[in-house]
């Protein structure tokens, strides 16, 4: 089996496949009413979203022009960064710094435990018949993808695929059973996300409430964060169950055929094998007890705690009274606002500024400054342990265009 199939081509084709399937979207009451069984011989809505969800897995051929949102992303955190540093004390913000002093090594913690976390996880969602994975070249996989997938404009699209790419080059595992775990964990991160803020929701409804119209202008903060949790996790839970119940490969593998291109249906044709082997991975979850799944979402839960934990510690560090049920809350917040602005890397700026607006909000003395400094630390962290990264990456001889060019080689 050729272990690069899935080199695919440019992200362009997701919109063809949106724009040839326009008729084939089904009531949502219809959907509700269908039974999984039903979803699987079908190809509803559902299954259409999910699919659109996958393909990126398949595309690791990319093109200049596809890259523009992601350097729009860029550019747009760039201003907003920009502003803030218009609206901030930094003279203020590196006095509080630099009174830390190596105190602030504490800052460096959470986010080793939320990739050592992750990586635990990880290993909980690869299809039952693969045992025995090894945690610290698999944890090395974590850290060089989700430093590219954190720090280059739309860097999803190049540090997702290289998981799968990497679990065949380091640990010899195959690829389409890669590919399963990594869409299963994708998922399964999201449904987590949503947790973690119904969790965080309920932990800090009434300060939510409270600061609600001077944040977002109207009342009911802490009800819509509940209310965007649940859907969140519904969501994600249903497009997992419609995973691993169903061909979701091969559907996608059919509906890139409809696409009128020549050079496509020739790809998908030599690579037709590869997409039905990732559905025989994926069915083959079923019949074996969720215990693991349930564990990985727990470890998810954990990691996204992580984000609250780091937070709480720099505020503590800094001196600033804010109670940790109020940080957690602030920090659903901003990472469901993050989620939303994903063409963003780092949701640059994005995050920085709600974190001042909710310190203000909060009524937190001299915001400016202490809002500053803690925005200043959490962006150095992300330098300090992205560099890391970036540093095992090339150690490790990775390089970018690895899984694409490994693809064209043994295309030629």
């Amino acid at each position: 089996m050729d272990p690069y199939w899935l080199t695919g081509e440019p992200a362009g084709l997701e919109r063809n496949a949106r724009k040839n399937d326009a008729g084939r979207f089904k009531p949502i009451k219809e959907i509700i009413n269908d039974t999984i069984l039903s979803l699987q011989r079908e190809f509803g809505t559902l299954r259409y979203l999910l699919c659109l969800f996958f393909i990126p897995f398949m595309q690791l051929k990319q093109n200049k022009s596809n890259n523009l949102p992601g350097y729009a992303g860029l550019l747009l955190g760039v201003c907003l960064i920009i502003y803030l540093f218009s609206q901030i004390d930094l003279e203020g913000a590196i006095g509080r710094i630099l009174s830390i002093g190596f105190s602030s090594v504490l800052i460096l913690l959470p986010f080793l435990v939320l990739h050592v976390v992750e990586t635990f996880a990880w290993i909980k969602v690869f299809p039952p018949g693969i045992t025995r994975i090894p945690f610290f070249p698999l944890l090395r996989i974590q850290l060089i993808a989700e430093t590219v997938s954190m720090t280059l404009p739309a860097g999803v699209a190049v540090g997702e695929p290289l998981r799968p790419y990497l679990c065949n080059r380091f640990i010899g595992l195959p690829v389409p059973e890669s590919v399963a775990s990594v869409a299963v964990r994708k998922l399964m991160l999201g449904a987590a996300q949503g947790l973690y803020t119904v969790i965080g929701a309920f932990a800090g409804y009434g300060f939510l409430q409270m600061v609600s119209r001077r944040v977002i202008g109207f009342e009911g903060l802490g009800l819509l964060m509940v209310i965007s949790g649940l859907a969140v996790f519904l969501l994600f839970m249903l497009f997992l169950l419609l995973l691993l119940n169903g061909s979701v490969a091969g559907h996608i593998h059919r509906f890139l055929m409809l696409v009128p291109f020549r050079k496509l249906k020739a790809w998908l044709l030599e690579k037709e094998s590869g997409f039905l082997d990732t559905d025989q991975a994926l069915n083959s979850y079923r019949g074996f007890p969720a215990g693991g799944r349930l564990l990985a979402m727990f470890y998810y839960v954990l990691a996204w705690f992580m984000l609250t934990a780091e937070s709480y510690i720099i505020l503590t560090l800094l001196g600033v009274e804010i109670s940790f049920y109020q940080i957690f809350a602030i920090d659903i917040a901003l990472a469901m606002l993050r989620s939303l602005f994903f063409f963003i890397p780092s949701g640059l700026g994005v995050q920085d500024l709600g974190y001042l607006l909710f310190f203000q909000a909060l009524g937190i003395h001299d915001f400016a400054a202490d809002g500053a400094a803690f925005v200043l630390l959490r962006r150095f962290k992300e330098v300090l342990w992205y560099s890391f990264g970036y540093g095992v990456m090339f150690l490790s001889g990775v390089h970018l265009g690895d899984a694409q060019s490994g693809g064209n080689n043994d295309e030629s």
